[in-house]
């Protein structure tokens, strides 16, 4: 496991995240290994530390809106829009969400998905951080791009706390830039 990014506040959550995440076989389907982080949200100290870095990344990057895509992605989007003071955009996964909305479906790892924001979630111009736990072939954070693009947002990047790097993940996000706390 390494840190794609460099710098203090990443070093010290890759560090953290390696010792706070667990393997579970088969999960959701035979073959894929799922990426367990419930010892990480379990541990205060440990998810503040991770919280913490990708805090300060959203404030390097200026961002005034942090967009979470479910579910997980919400755990840590929302907790990083609060300490830096920026909206919070859930995307989600289809019907899920009152009113008119934006879709998009997309091809993942193991099936297809649909993913849904509502149209007014964010206005033109608003630069948008988007964040997911992990980021695998890259279906679900290009569908999200897709999504926030859609609606007139200058998506700033996507931040992960874990990339496979086996499944090519980046390929699929095209100029986004992706912060990964760390990589497998």
């Amino acid at each position: 496991m390494t840190s794609v990014e460099s710098g203090p506040a990443l070093g010290a959550a890759a560090e953290v995240l390696a010792a706070h995440v667990r393997d579970v076989q088969d999960f959701p389907k035979p073959g894929v290994v799922f990426k367990d982080i419930t010892p990480l949200l379990s541990t205060p100290a440990a998810f503040g530390v991770v919280i913490g870095a990708l805090a300060d990344l959203a404030r390097d990057l200026s961002v005034t809106t942090i967009a979470g895509i479910e579910a997980r992605g919400f755990l840590l989007a929302a907790p990083v829009a609060d300490r830096i003071g920026a909206g919070l955009v859930p995307v989600r996964k289809a019907g899920k969400l009152p009113g008119a909305t934006r879709r998009e479906t997309y091809d993942l790892e193991y099936g297809t998905a649909t993913l849904e924001i509502h149209q007014d979630a964010v206005a033109a111009g608003e630069r948008v951080l988007l964040v997911d736990d992990v980021l695998a072939t890259g279906g679900t954070a290009a569908a999200a791009h897709n999504l926030l693009r859609g609606c007139g947002a200058d998506v700033v990047g996507l931040a992960v706390l874990m990339e496979l790097s086996f499944l090519a993940g980046r390929d699929r996000t095209g100029a986004l830039p992706v912060t990964s706390i760390m990589t497998l």
